[in-house]
């Protein structure tokens, strides 16, 4: 598993949500969410930003180029 996909799985158990309800909201097929979050691909870097816009978290840090969360101005 690499990182994007650990930083994913920790990102949706933080909001308490699941992986079909996750799929849902992200308007992704659950198999396709289900294959980011064990780390069997990656996702375009649209899918990745909505991501990262849900969460509210910074793209650098789904990607693991940073450890902050936040977005920096």
């Amino acid at each position: 598993m690499g990182l994007f996909s650990e930083r994913l799985r920790m990102c949706r158990l933080e909001k308490n949500i699941s992986q079909e309800d996750l799929a849902h909201e992200l308007q992704l097929r659950y198999s396709t969410y289900c294959r980011y979050e064990r780390g069997g691909t990656e996702p375009a870097i649209s899918d990745a930003a909505r991501m990262a816009d849900y969460f509210g978290v910074s793209l650098d840090y789904l990607a693991g180029r940073t450890e902050r969360k936040e977005f920096l101005p």
